[in-house]
Parts: C-alpha cells; structure tokens; sequence
C-alpha cells in the first residue's frame, strides 16, 4: 500500500484526487495540506506543510506555486518522492526542481493525462516527417476563465517536444499584434484562449500547402488529470533520486 501525502487537498483537484484514491486499493492518503481546513477528508489535514510528521511514500501536489518552494524543502529534507502538477512555476522554482532531483525521485509534468503525454511522443515523428516538408506549426489552447497563467504548461511542452525533436531551432511567437511582417517559417506560434468552463484542449496544427493536419486533445474533466496523477505516485514511491516524466509511467505500464 503507496502511503501518500495530499499537498492542496482541499482545492478541486485534491478533491478529485481523494475520490480517486478512496476506490484504489493500492495507495492511500495518510495526510493532507492546505491553507483552508474547511473539510471532513477522513484523514488529518494541516495548514503547514511544516506541521506534518505523517510517514509517507510520496507527496502529490497540485497547489498553488506560492507554495512551491515550501514543499520543495520539506520532500527534501525528508527524502520523500514528490509529484508536482502545479503550472506556472518560476525559472527559479524549475530550477529549484531540478536541484531537488538530485535528493529526491521527482516527477514534474505540465499535464497529467496520459492522453496528453502520449500526444507528446507523437509529435515528434510528425515534426520530423511534416517540418522539413515546409509545414507551419500552430498550437491553439483553450482553458476555462480561471486560469490564471498563460500559455498552458502543457502548450509550451507541446511545443518543446516539436522543437527538441526538430533540433531547438524554432522560436515561439506568442503575439503577433506588435509586428506586420510575414510568418518565419522557423516559428511556432502558440495562442491561448481562456473563457467559460473549457476543462483544457489543446490542438497543434501543421499547416502545409493544400493540406492541414491537426493533432488534437480534449479533456472533458478534470478527472484525467487526477488519475495520471494517482498513477504517476503509484509508480515514483520508492524510486531513487532523479528527475522522472509522465513517459517513465507510460513506459513502465507498457
């Protein structure tokens, strides 16, 4: 049985995370932290990460980045495997991360759908097949008014996975409304839409001559996050220290 900490479990996704894990007989959640102790969660909730002394196999997070720095410290310092899906962090915090790996098993993601990251490996061999044939790489994400950062995690892995595979030669052109000048052909252009209750979709377009080919991913609840996540704790406690991805998950379910 995976013992496991909830760090935001009182937010909609730590909600979500609780549901899951009460049917899975694998894992529990032996504590859980969040600023706002408003819930009977049928487990001991603190409002300091600092203030918990539960013995655990694995921390997910799915917070705030505010609070970031403060559970990057406590899974350090007590060698406890952490999965982060909290967007929006810092070039300072994802290099924070990245120390931290060097402690501790870390699993960071900017989507935990396994849709998603499966999506992430096919496009790999579609950019190396469509871009030197003269293709144009759009991406067009969508999220619901709340969200507060933009682009997307996932849109920038997206097309860091086009762009690594491509030889990082591309660059990201996020607004065009300050420039009247042609589109380089070495650019992707990410836009990002933001309204209503749109859980997240994502679609990369290849734009060719005559043709277009669309990749597309539509999360119709927030429910796939939470079970990539449940998946991804189930397979990262115990682990040894290092920087692992949503792909080692998939991997080891192959």
């Amino acid at each position: 049985m995976v013992r496991a900490i909830m760090h935001g479990c009182n937010g909609y996704m730590g909600q979500v995370i609780t549901g899951l894990i009460k049917e899975d007989a694998d894992i529990e959640i032996v504590a859980g932290i969040d600023l706002v102790d408003c819930r009977d969660n049928g487990y001991p909730v603190y409002t300091s990460i600092q203030d918990c002394d539960a013995e655990a196999d694995v921390i997910i997070d799915f917070a705030s980045a505010k609070a970031t720095d403060a559970l990057l410290a406590y899974g350090r310092e007590r060698k406890i495997p952490m999965v982060l899906c909290t967007t929006g962090l810092t070039e300072e915090q994802l290099a924070a991360v990245e120390e931290a790996s060097r402690e501790v098993a870390v699993l960071k993601s900017a989507n935990m759908s396994l849709g998603v990251n499966m999506l992430l490996k096919l496009l790999k061999e579609a950019a190396n097949i469509l871009a030197p044939a003269g293709f144009d790489i759009e991406i067009v994400e969508k999220h619901h008014n709340r969200k507060v950062d933009a682009p997307s995690g996932t849109a920038l892995a997206l097309a860091d996975s086009i762009n690594e595979s491509l030889g990082n030669v591309y660059e990201y052109k996020f607004d065009r409304s300050q420039t009247r000048e042609k589109r380089d052909q070495k650019e992707i252009g990410i836009s990002a839409v933001r309204g209503g209750t749109i859980v997240g979709d994502h679609d990369v377009i290849f734009a060719g001559t005559d043709e277009v080919v669309t990749f597309s991913h539509t999360a119709y609840s927030r429910a796939v996050f939470g079970k990539g996540a449940v998946q991804a704790a189930k397979f990262l406690a115990g682990k040894p220290a290092g920087h692992y991805q949503m792909s080692h998950v998939i991997d080891a379910q192959s």
